[in-house]
């Protein structure tokens, strides 16, 4: 159940009987070739495949984060690290008064990372609550597939490349690039990263055969669903 799909009595009643729910967290920010929504279409998307047969509602992905790195492509839209922590805290403040007692939060960002901190200290404050961290993608099942099929793999590459995260008309190139440096890569301004990436691919192909993706799919949907089956 998508929240945009419920009515403040229909979440009431809800909460008589079960008090899970799931808050995705996702980014705008460049991905090459691919969609600027692409964290925030997959963590909705894994959170919405894996809540449905369970009955458990999703609420709409948050859908800007921590990215400072990629301002200098436009469209990438940045929070300070404090305002991304913020905004957090209240929507877990929010449904804690409400009645949710289970949350698990499907991360599809990893510079959203300092929220998984928040999460310890919250719950820390809130001892009779339980909160999840689910960094969907890098999730041991889902990364084994990932790994299986080609281990370069990174940021706006083939691993990102799901028919839901493609622009309609636009093309792949056919090369596999270069892995870049990470270490360096940190080390950049945004104008510097932009020059140093490109295109803004990490490394690796940026396309693989769909029948290879679904693999990846199905594996982040079933480990995602577990982690709610076992709050």
């Amino acid at each position: 159940m998508h929240v945009s799909e419920m009515n403040w009595m229909m979440v009431e009643e809800y909460l008589k009987r079960d008090d899970r729910c799931v808050l995705p967290l996702g980014s705008t920010e460049q991905h090459a070739y691919l969609s600027l929504s692409v964290d925030s279409i997959l963590a909705e998307r894994i959170a919405m495949e894996a809540a449905e047969p369970l009955g458990v509602p999703v609420f709409p992905v948050l859908a800007y984060g921590i990215t400072p790195y990629f301002q200098a492509f436009p469209g990438s839209i940045t929070l300070r690290i404090d305002t991304h922590l913020a905004v957090v805290r209240d929507i877990l403040d929010a449904l804690a008064e409400q009645g949710f007692k289970r949350i698990l939060i499907v991360n599809g960002h990893g510079g959203n990372s300092p929220a998984q901190s928040l999460v310890g200290e919250w719950m820390a404050d809130h001892p009779n609550l339980r909160v999840k961290f689910h960094n969907w993608w890098s999730a041991p099942k889902a990364w084994a597939q990932v790994i299986a099929i080609d281990p370069i793999a990174s940021h706006a590459s083939w691993m990102e490349n799901f028919p839901w995260t493609r622009l309609v008309n636009v093309s792949m190139p056919s090369e596999r690039k270069p892995m870049s440096d990470l270490e360096y890569l940190r080390q950049l301004d945004p104008r510097s990263l932009r020059d140093y990436l490109k295109d803004g691919n990490y490394g690796g192909h940026y396309q693989q055969a769909d029948e290879e993706m679904m693999k990846v799919w199905h594996a982040g949907v079933a480990e995602t669903r577990e982690l709610l089956e076992t709050m």
